[in-house]
């Protein structure tokens, strides 16, 4: 059973979301004061968490971090109805993976939620420690690192997972869809221009060797070339 840390101070939304959440098989450990979170959630150890940003006490972007720090590969999702683009890049920056814009559906929830511990867990936490050559950097998946000889580069959460997408698919072409279902768990044109950056910022990180290429597929995809 996923262990959903779900913390959110409408209570009349809590209780929605957490009961739909219980009835599709999920055990739900529900917080409402932002002050108490850290000290449940090191008590509950969830599989991930639902956060609010707007909470009394402390936001949910300051218990990103904390949580963040205490397990750096914890899934963070944002629920809020803050839109502006800087709210959604401090959400980013905070630590979260991925932010949803109240008012949602569940089934929206739900699908990033699969989408999120299927990148996650079945990318970065259940195997052992991982490492993939990758012409002269060495691809560190667990630790998040990019390494070139003694250099070390260190990426985020999203980073990593998608330049493991590129190399699992590497020498095919795979589809700009199926990378944002992966990444963000749909196709939006608001995930589709965050997608642009962080291909850019790969292309960027492996630029020192030239045997390794992004290729953009127009109006297709990607495929990742490894010399």
């Amino acid at each position: 059973m996923i262990k959903v840390f779900y913390v959110e101070d409408e209570l009349f939304l809590a209780k929605i979301v957490k009961e739909s959440l219980e009835s599709r098989g999920f055990e739900v450990i529900m917080e409402s004061d932002g002050k108490n979170v850290l000290a449940a959630f090191k008590k509950t150890l969830p599989d991930i968490c639902v956060l609010d940003v707007m909470l009394p006490n402390k936001d949910g972007f300051s218990i990103a971090e904390e949580i963040r720090a205490f397990n750096k590969e914890m899934p963070i999702i944002f629920l809020t109805a803050k839109t502006q683009t800087e709210d959604v890049v401090k959400g980013f920056t905070s630590g979260g993976n991925d932010y949803i814009r109240k008012p949602f559906s569940m089934e929206e929830l739900i699908v990033r939620i699969h989408n999120l511990l299927k990148l996650n867990h079945g990318s970065l936490k259940r195997k052992p420690a991982e490492t993939v050559p990758l012409g002269k950097f060495i691809f560190h998946v667990n630790r998040q690192v990019l390494q070139n000889g003694n250099e070390e580069r260190k990426l985020s959460y999203r980073e990593t997972a998608l330049l493991k997408i590129l190399y699992e698919s590497h020498n095919t072409i795979i589809s700009r869809k199926e990378i944002l279902n992966l990444l963000w768990g749909n196709d939006s044109f608001f995930n589709s221009r965050n997608l642009d950056v962080y291909v850019n910022k790969i292309r960027n990180y492996l630029s020192s060797d030239p045997s390794l290429e992004i290729l953009t597929i127009k109006g297709v995809g990607y495929r990742f070339v490894l010399g």
